[in-house]
């Protein structure tokens, strides 16, 4: 192993090193009440080092959500490539898909989705920012090629895919947040996996072209 591969080797360690230590402080404390200073202690590493890597708290925040787009990409393109599914049964896969993406980190999937829609993506570094723009292109584009196969094939209604892929996306951040927003209040109350699926089932039911 030459010189640079060990130095690229050791500045990707140290910058998992930071992401996991700030994923336990953003979690601890939340997004407003933490600190670089925070995420620098919980890495031991001194202030100064994280700023070698991540240009400020928002930009190590939105970080975390590379690895569950990473993996939501994964886990649709695997449904497209099932060429024996009919349209509804790979729909019930894009389902299941969207169960597995949330259980792969639920923390960081709801910082994801607050991410989006607060006004943290302008202080991004530009490469950050197009990687994440990326990575939701292409995943809002696949979960529309599985629609789009759905009304070639005169299943679902004549609606563009990318709509449907935006509606089914929406449907599924929307539920997920607004039961995290119940659950701070009530933490007795979780029903996520019911109201998923009964929003699912009403966006399924939804799509497919009348008889």
């Amino acid at each position: 192993m030459g010189i640079q591969e060990r130095k690229e080797r050791e500045k990707e360690r140290r910058r998992q090193q930071i992401i996991v230590a700030a994923k336990r402080v953003f979690s601890d404390k939340g997004f407003n009440k933490s600190t670089m200073e925070d995420i620098a202690s919980e890495a031991e590493l001194s202030p100064g080092t994280l700023y070698l890597y991540f240009k400020n708290k928002e930009e190590l925040y939105a970080s975390l959500s590379l690895r569950i787009l990473q993996y939501l990409h994964i886990r649709v393109e695997h449904v497209n490539k099932e060429a024996d599914l009919t349209p509804n049964e790979k729909v019930d896969k894009l389902i299941e898909a969207m169960y597995d993406v949330y259980d792969f980190d639920p923390l960081i999937i709801i910082n994801m989705f607050h991410l989006q829609s607060s006004e943290t993506l302008k202080n991004l570094s530009q490469g950050l920012l197009t990687q994440i723009e990326d990575l939701s292109r292409k995943s809002i584009g696949a979960i529309a090629r599985i629609f789009e196969e759905g009304i070639q094939k005169g299943t679902f209604i004549q609606k563009h895919p990318v709509a449907l892929s935006d509606i089914f996306w929406s449907l599924f951040s929307g539920v997920v947040l607004w039961e995290a927003s119940k659950k701070i209040m009530d933490n007795d109350k979780d029903y996520l996996r019911e109201t998923l699926e009964l929003a699912f089932d009403v966006f399924k039911r939804g799509i497919q072209k009348p008889e």
